[in-house]
């Protein structure tokens, strides 16, 4: 029973990661890549879909993604969505697909973007931090737990967070590194 609270919390821990690597494959780094888009929703008959899920994605020469839905009429609405999105591209409509051009990273914003995943890296230690505190609180809160056993579960959850917490500051140096690299 009492591997119960740190089963949840590393589950709760490992979203907090998963949603961490969204958020930084979001973020540019002057090459083209199709998990740019990854975010940008169409309304596709009423329903909000990925672009992923309703056009070909390809990437030519690094420098450019080509964009080819599989309804040629929802050309002009993919194009809306990527601009919409502010992704710091500009996407050009042709008859039946969507280039973007991904123009190279300026020292400036390759700093800022830094700034930008080291953001997302320490929200994902607090909400680390509070998976931690929910689990000592549950641990904490079960009276049948024996008090040495008590102390041994809290020492294990100070572990996990300090391993989730060491993964995230590898994430974020590997995506600075990354956005560094001209």
């Amino acid at each position: 029973m009492e591997n119960i609270y740190l089963e949840e919390a590393e589950m709760n821990m490992m979203d907090v990661i998963d949603n961490l690597d969204g958020n930084l494959k979001t973020i540019r780094t002057g090459r083209a890549s199709a998990s740019m888009l990854d975010r940008v929703r169409v309304d596709y008959y009423g329903e909000m879909t990925p672009i992923n899920q309703m056009a070909k994605i390809s990437v030519l020469e690094g420098t450019q993604l080509v964009i080819k839905p599989y309804d040629r009429t929802m050309v002009k609405g993919i194009n809306h969505a990527i601009s919409a999105a502010n992704l710091g591209v500009t996407p050009v409509a042709e008859a039946d697909c969507i280039r973007i051009n991904v123009p190279p990273l300026t020292q400036d914003r390759r700093k800022q973007l830094a700034k930008e995943a080291k953001k997302y890296a320490d929200e994902a230690k607090v909400n680390i931090r509070n998976c931690r505190r929910d689990a000592n609180a549950d641990i904490k809160k079960d009276k049948e737990i024996p008090e040495d056993v008590q102390k041994s579960l809290l020492d294990d959850c100070q572990k996990l967070t300090d391993k989730y917490i060491k993964k995230i500051d590898e994430m974020a140096a590997a995506k600075e590194k990354d956005l560094m690299t001209i």
